[in-house]
Formats: C-alpha cells, structure tokens, sequence
C-alpha cells in the first residue's frame, strides 16, 4: 500500500513541476505567439473568399420604423 501511494505522490509532483515550469516560463503564452498563431495566420489568409465589393447594393423597401 505504502509502494502505490509513493508512486501515485511521485506521479503528482512530476505533474505539478512540469505545470510549474509550463506558468513560470510562459510556455503557453510562447507556443500561442510562436507556433500557432502563425499558422493560424496562414491558414486563414490563404482561404478563398467571395469578394464582397462585386455584390451589388440594394437597400429594402417598405421597412416599417416602429
């Protein structure tokens, strides 16, 4: 009983380090400047769009202004 509660104790403090590291260092806050909002970038200029300037502008009749 006394082996599995170690471990169990051991496993949580290796959990709760790397998470200290992950806050400390902002890791997190890195990876998001880094990493993905880069590719998120990319990814998002490169979509194909409907080009909006083409649509032509009507406005609505008989709009009731309560």
């Amino acid at each position: 009983m006394k082996k599995i509660l170690l471990k169990i104790l051991g496993i949580a403090a290796f959990i709760y380090g790397l998470l200290f590291a992950v806050f400390y260092f902002d890791l997190d806050g890195k990876f998001l400047y880094y990493i993905f909002e880069p590719a998120m970038i990319k990814h998002f200029d490169n979509m194909k769009r409907e080009d909006n300037t083409t649509m032509p502008y009507e406005m609505k009749e008989n709009v009731s202004r309560e």
